[in-house]
């Protein structure tokens, strides 16, 4: 492992919207930004999203994986650096912060926090163990693998219903499993799933548990209201119940709420450790899109311009 002798003015943890937008805004200022895109998750959540039609500028819709690189691309226009890198350990006092990756150590006066959020789990038995064979949580990733088949797609938000037209091109059937008797969907998603005609919801459901020998057979299925059981034959399941912040690796470094996101001094993105900011999915409760990301990483990436310039 081999340690940067030189002090950067900012590094960013994580991508996504929110890092690539710091990135842009930092290197236009002149700061010469350090991004630690990640390796599995560089790019962020929407590099498993297929069509974005609500970020602005696209009236026609972007693949998330294209409007993702669009940023990366200006980002290192204005002389941004990007590795492939994971951060496995950071220490966010001082004046000076160290960022400790597999392959070396980078330390720098500004470090932005943009770690995005992870897939939330159904936390059964055998989810583990079917995970990877019928158990998904990225309908983009796996979906045509079960063309023709049986699918069941998990929640009923935007994210769930998304996931579930996509499939509904792939499965003989698609069923959303939804533990309320509406969904949470904008209405327009809604009213598009509820038109797709191989599309069965199944209202004040949740999944109990996952049956199968070598890969999933079935999932049962237990009534909200009435607690009564039913068995649903599916050959894939996909997760889409939300997700959770990637704080694990700061937590005891910045403050962070009772459910893991990190904690800024709103309006702004300062964390209580001096010179980390935090933006994107791992800060925001409320919104989680793409477009609050972009903005959030801007307002970080000014924040953090702000610092620096006060410590001239």
């Amino acid at each position: 492992m081999t340690e940067t002798e030189n002090i950067r003015d900012v590094v960013i943890v994580g991508s996504g919207p929110a890092g690539w937008t710091a990135a842009i805004y930092s290197a236009r200022a002149g700061f010469e930004p350090l991004v630690l895109a990640g390796t599995l998750e560089a790019g962020g959540a929407l590099m498993t999203t297929t069509e974005v039609e609500n970020f602005p500028g696209w009236p026609e819709g972007v693949l998330g994986p294209d409007l993702m690189e669009r940023l990366q691309t200006q980002a290192e226009r204005f002389g941004a650096q990007v590795e492939y890198e994971d951060a496995v350990e950071l220490e966010l006092d001082g004046e000076v912060k160290t960022i400790t990756t597999e392959s070396g150590v980078y330390r720098a006066r500004v470090v932005i926090l943009a770690l995005g959020s992870a897939y939330r789990k159904l936390r059964l038995d055998r989810e583990a163990e079917f995970s990877g064979k019928g158990v998904s949580y990225c309908a983009t990733c796996d979906g045509f693998f079960f063309k023709g088949k049986e699918i069941a797609v998990v929640g009923g938000g935007d994210s769930a219903v998304t996931e579930a037209l996509f499939l509904a091109r792939f499965g003989s059937t698609v069923h959303v499993i939804h533990r309320r008797g509406e969904l949470r969907a904008s209405k327009v998603m809604a009213d598009r799933l509820l038109a797709e005609p191989n599309v069965e919801v199944h209202w004040n459901k949740v999944v109990t548990a996952l049956h199968g020998e070598a890969t999933l057979e079935s999932a049962t299925l237990t009534d909200t209201v009435t607690g009564e059981t039913s068995t649903l034959p599916v050959s894939g399941l996909f997760v889409a119940i939300g997700h959770d912040p990637r704080s694990a690796i700061v937590r005891g470094e910045v403050a962070v709420d009772d459910a893991g996101y990190i904690l800024v001094d709103e309006p702004s993105t300062r964390t209580n450790a001096p010179g980390v900011f935090a933006a994107g999915d791992v800060v925001d409760h409320t919104y989680r899109q793409a477009v609050t990301a972009a903005g959030s990483g801007c307002r970080a990436a000014l924040d953090a311009q702000s610092y620096l310039e006060g410590l001239a």
